[in-house]
């Protein structure tokens, strides 16, 4: 470890984020995957450095939350020694690889995610800081609706496909290929001009117009998309659920001290590595048809800055009423953090209330503007439209 900076974005061990209860430092665990050494480690250091509170972020990422300026430097360091940090910010930052949690010991989705942290260690590739690898190479694809620029997926096949997102189809490959193929990839997107802001992608950048080279280019259809996971036992653990996608410091330590390992997932969940039996803990979610499951929100204020409302227990508040097939999302604004893509209902926190959006994301058009809390909670059924 050798750079260490604070800013107010793009949050990492090496350069946290201001947020409204103090900096937030990402941790990126490798693979996907946190020894239990590792999370014992990240659980004591959020209690000793932080609030006690973690985020599990869509990307499968962790986060302390509340940590003070002047103990990011040594957090950051008592992080290295857990193995968590790279050399610097730009290769921490770049090392942005999703990896589907259910893979076995040698099978292409470990080697893979091996071969990807190996490879950009190497140097800076000059990508955006939300540019990202997905390593879903299982039978079905399960990460197709988590973001991702460049994606190795099964193929319909069989065999093993490279992706550029926002192609129908891509180039099949050799496992060896793989990876020197999904770089090649991320190098064409920097040279022909979609990292020019420094916050491009790879679906806008093919949908305005860019042609993949023909090297890059292929044929090959990717395998089916299978379902979400939910809270259940697994062929390789238990997957317990986290409401909001947080949990205390202790519930982590408590976790980890159930299995060798953890994988962290993009569904604000967490498999317990070789436990066959839903563990029993108020801070996790057990039930596949917990209500919890079917909300999403951010942090709110006064958490994030930026949120112009609270939101987790407005979410909470109205989870109980959230049809079987239905989903809502509560955002504290605009951006929509936890949840970019449309939802059933979704409420947007604005200076003059919530605004509701029917089957839209937080920056489509809203059916209604301006609503008090206290009325969405009076009349959530037939207002949302849930009856």
């Amino acid at each position: 470890m050798t750079d260490f900076a604070v800013k107010g974005w793009c949050p990492s061990a090496l350069r946290p984020m201001l947020s409204g209860d103090g900096f937030v430092v990402r941790v990126r665990p490798r693979g996907g995957r946190l020894t239990s050494a590792q999370a014992f480690g990240i659980a004591e250091l959020s209690g000793r450095y932080g609030n006690g509170l973690i985020d599990l972020t869509g990307r499968a990422n962790l986060q302390i939350r509340g940590v003070h300026e002047d103990d990011a430097f040594a957090l950051a360091v008592a992080l290295d020694r857990l193995g968590l940090v790279d050399a610097d910010a730009e290769l921490e930052a770049q090392r942005n690889i999703l990896v589907a949690p259910f893979w076995e010991d040698g099978d292409d989705t470990r080697w893979l995610a091996d071969e990807f942290e190996h490879a950009l260690a190497k140097s800076p590739l000059g990508l955006p800081q939300k540019f990202g690898f997905a390593v879903d190479c299982g039978e079905a694809r399960m990460l197709t609706q988590t973001p991702a620029d460049v994606r190795v997926e099964r193929g319909a096949q069989g065999g093993l496909i490279v992706r550029a997102d926002g192609a129908a189809e891509g180039r099949a490959v050799a496992r060896e290929q793989a990876v020197a193929t999904a770089l090649a990839l991320a190098k064409w997107f920097v040279a022909s001009g979609g990292a020019q802001d420094g916050r491009g992608r790879m679906a806008p950048h093919i949908a305005s117009g860019a042609k993949l080279p023909h090297a890059l280019a292929g044929r090959a259809r990717p395998a089916h998309v299978a379902a979400p996971p939910s809270p259940c036992v697994h062929a390789t653990g238990a997957m317990v659920g986290l409401a909001f996608g947080q949990l205390q410091n202790e519930t982590l330590a408590f976790l980890a001290g159930l299995a060798p390992g953890l994988r962290m997932t993009p569904w604000r969940m967490i498999l317990v590595e070789g436990l066959y039996e839903m563990p029993r803990h108020s801070g996790i979610v057990t039930q596949a048809d917990d209500p919890l499951l079917r909300v999403t929100a951010c942090t709110g204020a006064p958490g994030c800055p930026e949120a112009h409302a609270e939101t987790r227990k407005l979410a909470a508040a109205l989870a109980s009423g959230v049809p079987a097939d239905s989903h809502l999302h509560v955002s504290g604004c605009v951006k929509s953090c936890a949840h970019p893509g449309p939802s059933r209902v979704t409420l947007v926190g604005t200076p003059n209330g919530f605004d509701l959006v029917h089957d839209g994301s937080a920056r489509d058009e809203p059916a209604l503007r301006g609503l008090d809390p206290r009325k969405i909670l009076a009349d959530a059924g037939t207002l949302l439209g849930w009856r």
